[in-house]
């Protein structure tokens, strides 16, 4: 799963997530992406479960992309404690995602096989995702 090598902080404040993505909304590398409609996190979990399955939907072929990384420790207190005494240790890492951002990239495919392919990750994604591609690819 992936994570940070090296982090400033051990720990940091949730957040909110707020406005549109304006940098990695456009499809740079491929012809085809899944882009994300509601802000929220995904976790590193969420996002290796879903690159297994786009890698396995594309039976190998092609060429993918992540265009996210997961640098955001998320905290937890173990169950049953009380109240107070600090921040709980971190738990797992997330990346913060806006409505517009680009998760997957994938090229070198059919366009049928990249939407079932990319269909598949997206059902391992807990936001609400939507297929596009490139404007000057023709089918």
């Amino acid at each position: 799963m992936l994570q940070p090598k090296k982090t400033t902080y051990r720990k940091q404040q949730k957040g909110r997530i707020k406005g549109v993505a304006t940098r990695g909304a456009e499809i740079n590398f491929g012809d085809f992406a899944l882009k994300v409609l509601e802000p929220g996190f995904i976790t590193s979990r969420q996002l290796e479960s879903a690159r297994v399955a786009l890698s396995r939907g594309m039976k190998r072929e092609g060429s993918m992309w992540i265009r996210i990384f997961p640098d955001k420790p998320m905290t937890k207190k173990p169950a049953e404690v009380r109240m107070g005494k600090g921040k709980g240790a971190p738990e797992y890492w997330v990346a913060p995602v806006k409505p517009g951002n680009i998760i997957f990239e994938a090229g070198g495919v059919s366009k049928e096989l990249a939407i079932s392919a990319l269909s598949l990750a997206a059902q391992k994604l807990p936001l609400k995702v939507k297929f596009i591609t490139k404007y000057d690819f023709v089918v």
